[in-house]
């Protein structure tokens, strides 16, 4: 089996970034390279990172109109992304343009769009205060929906949903932040699950982030999330 944990590099430098990243390298499935390396470092820590040899997640969260989306995509693909995210709320030709320009930017034209659905810091009041009246749940199905018959290649969603869509999308892939280990501060995440739990409800990768870079030993802590889930027999 594919080890489920994609390792987010939410660190300020590219050189501390990649150092992790190496001794991460048999604990972990693949990295994420977040908003702050790409923004700070630029589109080169996606192909620094890339070139340890293991899958990268560009979270750029693409939103934007479809011909700007395209172009931005193509980039990160070109520097080795292996998935790049894009917000459902830009919309099926925004999400269809990101997957167009992922195809032609990658080497092997397998990169692919991760639909971002409701981002895990927001709860049911926040979704009101923005206009929103359905449930997190059916509104992130909906979201869903619309990037799979886009062509996204799956979707970002909080563990608290994840069964529901692989109920209704069983081969789509879903990608769970907000992972929190038992004991773990939730800090600004508002739905979480443990590993085990997001794994049991369908997820086929899990983005655990604070709680592996920052702790006093990251490479113990990844071990000890291994050793979890192949003690519940999901790894």
């Amino acid at each position: 089996m594919v080890n489920p944990i994609l390792v987010a590099l939410d660190v300020p430098s590219l050189t501390q970034a990649e150092s992790m990243a190496r001794s991460l390298k048999g604990h972990v499935g693949g990295y994420k390279v977040g908003l702050e390396l790409l923004m700070g470092e630029g589109p080169e820590s996606v192909s620094r990172i890339a070139k340890i040899g293991l899958p990268v997640f560009a979270d750029a969260k693409l939103l934007d109109i479809p011909n700007t989306a395209e172009r931005a995509a193509r980039q990160l693909a070109a520097h080795g992304a292996r998935w790049v995210t894009a917000h459902a709320s830009g919309g099926s030709q925004m999400i269809e343009a990101v997957a167009s320009g992922l195809i032609a930017g990658s080497e092997d034209g397998k990169a692919g769009v991760l639909g971002v659905t409701v981002l895990t810091s927001l709860d049911q009041n926040d979704l009101a205060a923005l206009g929103v009246s359905d449930s997190v749940q059916n509104h992130s199905v909906e979201l869903a929906r619309l990037v799979r018959n886009a062509g996204a290649e799956g979707v970002i969603c909080s563990p608290l949903e994840v069964g529901a869509l692989k109920v209704l999308f069983p081969g789509f892939l879903a990608v769970t932040p907000g992972i929190r280990p038992a004991g773990s501060d939730q800090g600004d995440q508002k739905r979480t699950a443990t590993p085990v739990e997001a794994l049991r409800a369908g997820a086929d990768f899990i983005v655990v982030g604070r709680a592996i870079t920052g702790a006093s030993d990251p490479v113990a802590s990844a071990a000890s999330i291994v050793d979890s889930l192949r003690a519940a027999e999901l790894f």
